[in-house]
């Protein structure tokens, strides 16, 4: 009887623990300074130009509602560290090829479209009556193919958490990307292990685990050819709350990828803002920045683990 007793007060106490981290809260300024003291006070390494990013953070589904801290967060790696400058908009037509080309890489920011059919840009264009369904069609998939076609040309991308959903259905967006969303249990503990501790992506974390409150995404369509250089992976069978049984082979939540010329970063930490309040993390979105970017090189060739 003790055992059990013991066993359920520790679910919950984690139970607790979980709602206790993964509490909503508005952006703030007392936030935002907290950020600014734990963020790196300089790059891993000096960029040899200047370089601009397109933050995008629309989304038409879901709304995570750490879409603005991300946002923050950016800006505060931007501007604390010179390795780059950023520009926001939810602007959809920042996707034609003319405006694509003021920018050196593209940070996708939780851009959840509405499902089944997962399209982010023709739920937008949808909304334009001065367009038919055609010609919303045509336009959704020239705009798709715009950002395809940037980054296979040299342009970087850095796809935060839910973005990958943005064009889900979308074996093109898939195959660049290097899955889609397939689902995730309940908000819970994640350990977060390193695939490579060596490897100049994983820097920030020192060698060790990292440990969050986040939702456990998994992968399908394009993940299964796993034609990208992990970073990040957890132990499935640890996950509770699983509504069907899960690959073993379907548990890595970041990687890295050549794509043409240019260069992906996929980021599925984190749902919650309260992530970032840890130096670790903050430097490892810099440091994915700056390998989209070109400036930090390192082994990005695919690895079957």
């Amino acid at each position: 009887m003790c055992r059990k007793l013991l066993i359920t007060l520790a679910i919950v106490l984690s139970f607790c623990f979980v709602k206790a981290q993964s509490k909503e809260f508005a952006l703030t300024d007392e936030w935002v300074q907290k950020i600014e003291q734990l963020a790196p006070a300089k790059p891993e390494v000096q960029p040899k130009k200047h370089h601009k990013i397109l933050v995008f953070s629309l989304f038409t589904g879901f709304n995570h509602w750490v879409i603005p801290h991300t946002d923050a967060v950016m800006r505060v790696l931007a501007e604390k560290t010179g390795a780059f400058e950023v520009e926001f908009s939810n602007d959809i037509y920042k996707f034609e090829t003319k405006n694509l080309k003021n920018y050196d890489a593209v940070v996708l920011n939780n851009n959840c479209s509405v499902g089944p059919r997962r399209d982010l840009i023709l739920d937008v264009l949808d909304k334009d009556p001065n367009l038919t369904d055609d010609q919303r069609k045509a336009k959704a998939a020239e705009l798709e193919a715009n950002l395809i076609e940037y980054v296979k040309k040299g342009g970087g991308l850095m796809v935060v958490h839910g973005a990958i959903v943005m064009q889900n259905n979308s074996m093109p967006f898939s195959e660049m990307v290097g899955g889609s969303f397939d689902y995730h249990p309940v908000q819970q503990e994640v350990t977060l292990e390193l695939c490579e501790p060596n490897h100049p992506l994983v820097k920030a974390f020192g060698g060790k685990s990292f440990v969050h409150v986040d939702e456990p995404y998994l992968f399908n369509k394009a993940y299964s050819q796993k034609n990208f250089r992990p970073l990040l992976y957890m132990d499935t069978d640890k996950l509770t709350k699983k509504t069907k049984e899960i690959d073993e082979k379907i548990k890595y939540v970041s990687w890295i990828k050549k794509f043409g010329k240019g260069r992906v970063f996929y980021v599925s930490p984190s749902h919650n803002a309260q992530s970032f309040e840890d130096a670790r993390l903050l430097k490892f979105y810099l440091d994915g920045a700056q390998y989209v970017l070109g400036d930090l090189k390192c082994d990005d060739s695919p690895v079957k683990f």
